[in-house]
């Protein structure tokens, strides 16, 4: 998507120390603080959600799905350690 220039969101859903150590270019709203910050999801178009290994991110998803009616959401399978393995090993693993 990144590649194609594909018109997305992404969002980290880590803690601030961790998006220190790694970080891809998403926009940092950390997993506790999804309820508060829903509304910076995007409803118009893809939203990439993102974590360390995919769990956290799922968990943001099914949250937003289930309480706000979501249904453009994606879960970055493997998360920054699936990115570092498979597209830019350049991105800290931790």
């Amino acid at each position: 998507m990144m590649d194609s220039g594909e018109d997305f969101q992404l969002i980290d859903v880590r803690e601030p120390n961790e998006f220190e150590v790694a970080e891809i270019g998403g926009e940092l709203i950390p997993l506790s603080t999804v309820p508060d910050n829903a509304d910076k999801f995007s409803k118009e178009k893809k939203v990439v959600v993102h974590c360390r290994s995919g769990k956290r991110s799922a968990n943001a998803i099914q949250y937003l799905e289930q309480q706000h009616g979501f249904d453009n959401l994606y879960n970055l399978a493997g998360g920054i350690l699936a990115w570092s393995d498979e597209i830019d090993p350049s991105v800290q693993k931790y």
